[in-house]
């Protein structure tokens, strides 16, 4: 079995320093395998909060997989955005933009679907090299190994709202997706806790693939939904995706939908909300 920490969209510059707190503490006692960082590193990509971001980071005991979101380019610094958008993300987080692990039960590819050059670059894009690099990287494993795709932007709307912008060009890269076999997609930018099956969505798609969305994990921008992560246990061809939000005190279980694969479908064999309502409040 192995274990995924996913969180999203840490704003540093914009967070609740006792909520980070709580997340370093809540992730040492549960001790994932991997940590997977889909995004939004920081609020706005100066060196200060960049820096703040890498000192979290350095303090993960860890290891950890990072790509950037939309909030990681520059907004009012026109020449560094379009010249080299990802500046200080590439000096103070990582230069690799396609990250990579594979072990003997899992392997983990991140995507970066932050663009400059689109006339709202709040939203993401993926293209056709990274199509091919999907391709590339998972269809040579073994089919037994579990295959996670993670992007800041996500595949899959919320649940009640259909008309939700999705990264741009996802209807080229879904029948890729699902001749390399991915199993999992994970991906943040909406400040939303929600998993599903993608096939509920995207009819057109014959091998469904399970989508695990992740909440703001630190920031005070919570768009009335309290800070939290994903705690994923994989287990093939069983998977847990558990949601454990701030609490005020803590990061708790909030709730958790466990799927099972019975040939190319995901079936949801459980579905359970641990805590009530009033203790999902979002940090003021």
């Amino acid at each position: 079995m192995r274990t995924l920490a996913h969180i999203s969209d840490l704003h540093f510059g914009r967070i609740d320093p006792a909520v980070v707190e709580g997340l370093l503490a809540d992730l040492i006692v549960n001790r994932p395998d991997l940590v997977v960082i889909s995004g939004d590193l920081v609020q706005r990509a100066k060196v200060r909060h960049f820096k703040e971001a890498r000192a979290f980071l350095e303090r993960l005991p860890f290891p950890y997989l990072v790509v950037p979101g939309n909030h990681d380019i520059p907004v009012y610094n026109v020449f560094h955005r379009f010249i080299d958008p990802l500046r200080n993300y590439k000096r103070f987080i990582s230069r690799d933009l396609s990250p990579f692990h594979v072990d003997a039960e899992i392997a983990v590819l991140g995507l970066n679907t932050a663009r400059s050059v689109i006339l709202d670059f709040s939203h993401g894009r993926i293209n056709k090299a990274q199509i091919s690099r999907v391709c590339e990287v998972f269809k040579e494993l073994p089919e037994h190994v579990f295959k996670v795709l993670f992007t800041h932007h996500p595949f899959l709307p919320p649940p009640g709202a259909p008309e939700t912008r999705l990264v741009d060009r996802h209807r080229l890269a879904l029948p890729a997706l699902e001749d390399a076999g991915v199993d999992l997609l994970l991906a943040g930018h909406l400040h939303k806790a929600y998993s599903g099956d993608l096939a509920t969505f995207h009819t057109e798609v014959a091998r469904s693939i399970l989508v695990a969305q992740a909440s703001t994990a630190t920031s005070t921008r919570t768009r009335d939904e309290a800070n939290a992560y994903n705690l994923i246990a994989i287990d093939a061809p069983r998977v847990t995706l558990e949601v454990r939000a701030w609490g005020g005190g803590g990061f708790v279980h909030a709730a958790a939908s466990t799927y099972a694969r019975s040939g190319h479908r995901w079936v949801l064999q459980e579905r359970d909300s641990g805590i009530h309502p009033e203790m999902m409040t979002p940090s003021p």
